[in-house]
């Protein structure tokens, strides 16, 4: 049965569509989608960032501390990874900035937002508790012959 996590269900891909990815047009619009979060998310930060670029390159990375939970296995590196990755995190901690116009939380929500949409661009997508090569936009690194 699968269980849900983070909001990325995390049991085995089960279709052999699953197992190869996106590909073609989708893949390229989910990875200019990923672009485009970026571009947004960093303009905003230009504008309405209080933080200076300096502290936007080093939180940048931030969200990557996740990798630790691979540490105790791969479904608790998935649901770490998932929980800063998926964009429903960064996307409230954003509305709380916005509602409670508390500047830092709008700085750190633009950074997060970034970071997920360049790991998006890159085609990184939320990981399967299978192993972290298996996302939700297929396959990364090399595949076994």
């Amino acid at each position: 049965m699968p269980c849900i996590l983070a909001g990325m269900e995390i049991s085995p891909p089960s279709s052999p569509s699953h197992a190869t990815g996106v590909q073609g047009g989708v893949r390229w619009l989910l990875r200019a989608e990923g672009l485009a979060l970026l571009a947004i998310a960093a303009g905003a930060y230009a504008n309405w960032g209080t933080l200076g670029w300096g502290w936007f390159a080093a939180l940048f990375l931030l969200p990557d501390l996740a990798f630790v939970g691979y540490a105790a296995g791969p479904r608790v590196g998935a649901l770490c990874y998932n929980a800063t990755h998926a964009t429903v995190g960064a996307g409230a901690l954003l509305a709380f900035a916005l509602f409670q116009h508390h500047p830092l939380c709008l700085s750190l929500a633009l950074i997060w937002l970034a970071h997920i949409g360049f790991d998006r661009a890159l085609g990184y997508g939320l990981k399967y508790a299978q192993g972290f090569a298996l996302t939700h936009l297929g396959r990364i690194g090399r595949t076994q012959p």
